[in-house]
Order: C-alpha cells, then structure tokens, then sequence
C-alpha cells in the first residue's frame, strides 16, 4: 500500500491547475518565502483595514485567491465540486474568529447554520469548522478557563454560548455534517474543551459529529487525548478528534515568558514529533472507539498514517481514519493520498475578505516560521512547471 505513495510526483498533485494557476502560485510563494516581507506585509494589511483603506479587491486577488474559495458560499461550490473530482472531501469553515459582541456571534451562528445547510445538499462537503472564540467573547473564555467563578452575568452569558454551540452541533447531527471544532490559545482551550466534550457526548452517538482539535505541540495534550478516549467511553460515545501539532507557538511562547509560567509548547521540534506520532498510533490503535483525523503538512506525518494502516491491516478508505490539509496548500500529499484511496479532505475557508484577513495573516505567518514550508511548496512547484515544459504538457 505504502509504495503506491508517491509525494514527489507533482503530475498528480497539480493535476487539475492549468499553468496560469501554477505560474501565480510560484510568484506568491516566492513572495510569501521571504520572512521579512511577511512581517511587512503582515503589518501594513492591519494597518490598512484599521483604517478603513479600500484594500479588498488586491488582497482578494493575491493571498484570499491562494488560501480561500470565495467571499459566499455559491462562490466556493466551483471550488468544491475541482476538489471532489479528484477524490477530495471539502471542509467548509467560515473563515470569521475573534468577535466581541452578541450580535456578532449570533450572524456567525447563522452562517454557520447556512454553511451546514449547503453541505447537507452537496456530497463533496461532510464537515464544516468553526472556532469558538467566533462564537464566544474571548475574554469570557479566558475566565472561564482559568477556573476562577463566574459572576451570575458571565455565567448567564456563557450558556448563551453554549447554546449557539448545541444548536449549531444539534443541526449538524441532523444532516449527518460533522464539525470541527478548532484549537485556539492554550489559555481559552479548557473552556473550548469543556464544551466539545459535551457536545461530543450529544452528539457523537455511532458517528463523529463533534470533532475536537489536539494541539499536540503543547505538552499536556498527549495525555489529553488519552483524557478525552477516557470520557467517551465513560459517557458511552464515539471520541472524535483532529490531530494538529499547533498554530499559535509565538503567541504561547511570549505570553508564557511575559507572565512568568512555563511555556506550554514542548522544548523542541522533535520533541512535538514523537507527541504527535504517538498520538496518531494511540488513534489508530483505538479505531472503533476513536475517529480520527490526521490534519498535517507534515510528509512524515502522512507516510506513518499509511505504514500504521497497513500494519493494522486497515483499507486506505477506512471510514473512521482521515487525514487533512489547507486549501491551497501541499497539494503533493492530498492528490496523492487520495489518488492511492485514502480519505482527503481540504479545509477551505470563506468568507467576507476583510472577515478573513485575520485567519489569511495568521497563515501565512505560521508557514513562514514552520521549517521550510514555503521553500517546499515552491520546489513542489517549478518542479511541475519544468515537467510540463519539457513534456508539452
């Protein structure tokens, strides 16, 4: 089964993009390749929204074209459909997170109740995502994570959250969508936490509805993981989760050093890999009681899934193992693990362009700082470039 996956052959992998597309990919992550030009072009975008310059239309043809489908949901459903002829699976997020006010987390829940409206007609969607801080005021989440008691307000405020949530969890079960519920900072995460669990356990009943994010860069999270197998089995429900090594490692770091705790994140790269890959074994040795999703742009990451598999003697298609990457992003192992039959699925943001800003800056300060992300997906890419010149293809 391994020797079917290939990485390195960018004819699958680029497949359905002509070369236009190819040729605008290699000019943005060339661009998107120089850290400093990153961090200017990081700051001069917040500046421009603060205030209030007309700057959509360039960031829509640049960056949101790379990293998102569209602005609304009939936008993406091109996008989706390029996706499912080639095997993929869409997971639909819209892409709007850190909002403050009621009525800002009530249009997010309605978008939301859309987006699963929408997936529930189209085969190519099963999953959509959202974040919690989109739904939730983040500083409510800060206290309620941090364990300390809740005025009768906040509380008050809280189970308005947690019904948004049930309602939202409660329609996705009706539809047969799962949700994804996506990992935030380490020190809003055990209210997140808390909530998935119990949606999880309304919901998760033979299927996997609520999916909980397991940032397993952070140190605590292996066992976390085997807390959450822990629950599920105590409550009687399916445990449902996606596997991430983290998205928020600057921002830990920093808060841990100004406010004198130990950071939560491991001490070294290595250290988050053997987290990471004793967690997907943990999973996949579990199967049955666990679903799991191996959401990395990790090769290494993707290759063990398949050894895993196949060790367990596990079909490539199984229904409870999937594995995941962005839009936009490692095309070589998506195409090719769906190509070889593997469960793939793209996680495509949409959304208002000065909506998704936030999550489009974030990503690609990540993929600037993670290893050499950027340098491979250009390799990737003037590889297949070559290949067509030479081949006339």
């Amino acid at each position: 089964m391994t020797k079917t996956l290939d990485f390195s052959d960018t004819k699958i992998a680029f497949a359905d993009k002509t070369d236009s597309e190819l040729r605008w990919s290699n000019l943005l992550f060339s661009l998107m390749n120089n850290a400093w030009l990153v961090r200017l072009g990081s700051r001069l975008a917040n500046w421009a929204l603060r205030v209030n310059l007309p700057v959509e239309g360039l960031v829509k043809k640049t960056i949101y074209k790379q990293f998102c489908g569209g602005e609304t949901i009939d936008e993406v459903r091109s996008v989706i459909h390029k996706l499912g002829r080639s095997g993929i699976k869409t997971i639909l997020d819209y892409g709007v997170e850190a909002k403050e006010t009621e009525e800002d987390f009530e249009r997010t829940a309605h978008y939301l109740a859309q987006t699963l409206e929408f997936a529930r007609e189209d085969e190519d969607i099963h999953i959509i995502s959202t974040k919690f801080s989109g739904l939730f005021r983040f500083g409510l989440l800060v206290k309620a994570s941090s364990g300390e008691a809740l005025t009768p307000e906040e509380q008050a405020e809280f189970e308005r959250g947690v019904k948004r949530v049930d309602r939202i969890c409660r329609a996705a079960s009706e539809s047969g969508i799962g949700i994804h519920i996506d990992a935030e900072q380490s020190w809003i995460q055990a209210a997140v936490d808390e909530v998935a669990w119990e949606m999880s356990r309304r919901y998760n009943q033979g299927r996997p509805i609520v999916i909980n994010a397991v940032q397993l860069y952070r140190k605590d999270r292996l066992q976390f993981l085997k807390d959450s197998l822990s629950h599920a089995r105590q409550h009687k429900y399916l445990c449902a989760v996606k596997l991430v090594r983290g998205a928020y490692m600057e921002k830990e770091r920093a808060r841990a050093a100004e406010m004198g705790y130990p950071s939560p994140i491991h001490d070294t790269l290595e250290d988050t890999h053997r987290a990471y890959n004793e967690g997907l074994a943990f999973c996949l040795d579990n199967l049955g009681e666990i679903y799991v999703c191996n959401a990395t742009h990790n090769e290494e990451s993707c290759r063990l899934q398949a050894e895993l598999m196949e060790a367990r003697g596990l079909d490539p298609g199984h229904h409870l193992v999937a594995t995941a990457q962005l839009y936009g992003m490692s095309d070589n192992l998506s195409y090719n693990m769906a190509n070889a039959g593997f469960n793939v699925e793209k996680y495509l943001p949409y959304g208002p362009v000065r909506e998704v800003v936030p999550y489009l800056i974030r990503r690609t300060q990540e993929n600037t700082s993670v290893g050499g992300q950027m340098s491979r997906e250009l390799k990737l890419i003037r590889k297949e470039l070559i290949r067509r010149r030479r081949e006339g293809a």
